[in-house]
Formats: C-alpha cells, sequence, structure tokens
C-alpha cells in the first residue's frame, strides 16, 4: 500500500472527512471536514502539512529530523510539514496516524470532533 492509499485509509475513519484535490494547486490533494482543511499533502503523501497543538507542534519540530514549520505563517499556528518516505516504518505511520486524527480534531466542529473515539487535544 502506497502512502496515499495509507492516509485515505487514515481519514476515511473520520466522520465527515472528504479529499478535495485543489486545481489552483497542481490537483494537490487536501482532506477537509466540512470544508476546513486538517491535511495538505503533495499527490504521492510524501510530504503532508498538519495542525498541532502549539506545544505539541514545538517538541515534534525540535525533535523530529524530518519535520518543519509549515511554510505561509501557518508554522506560528501550529501547522507542522512533515517529509514520510515511502518505505515509512508501521512507528512512523502510527505517529502519522495520530497527528492526522489531532489535526482533525482541533479543525472540526466540535459536534463532530466528538465522534471520534480518543482524547480530545487541550
Amino acid at each position: 500500500m502506497n502512502n496515499m492509499d495509507r492516509l485515505e485509509q487514515i481519514a476515511a475513519a473520520l466522520p465527515e472527512a472528504e479529499r478535495v484535490d485543489v486545481e489552483q494547486w497542481g490537483d494537490h490533494p487536501t482532506f477537509r471536514v466540512r470544508g476546513k482543511n486538517f491535511v495538505f499533502c503533495d499527490v504521492d503523501a510524501h510530504h503532508l502539512t498538519v495542525k498541532l497543538t502549539p506545544d505539541e507542534a514545538a517538541a515534534v519540530v525540535a525533535t523530529d529530523p524530518d519535520a518543519r514549520p509549515a511554510g505561509y505563517g501557518l508554522g506560528r499556528h501550529g501547522w507542522v510539514a512533515l517529509t514520510l518516505p515511502p518505505d515509512a516504518t508501521e512507528d512512523r505511520w502510527r505517529q502519522v496516524t495520530e497527528w492526522v486524527e489531532t489535526s482533525y480534531r482541533l479543525v472540526a466542529p466540535k459536534s463532530v470532533g466528538r465522534r471520534r473515539p480518543g482524547p480530545a487535544p487541550r
């Protein structure tokens, strides 16, 4: 299974999540809930951007060599850009799943985000 297939599988488990390819961005996919982006990525899902809490974003950027604050000023709002190679380990995919779910919960309206099991981000 390639990166995009795995990312789509993660997003499919989230209530009301949908993939939207943005023509103006060269058909780059985004994943959204009720029109709000919670993942930006390239067509192969080798580069992802997710929203984390400010503290978690700072910790990830400080400790993960494949993470950096997102561009366009989004980094100061907790958005983190990640590089995800095609041969990423299962441990890495567990992290990515957690980050995608956190991003979803931070972006989704509370009525939707609460339907996902697990703790809500602080």
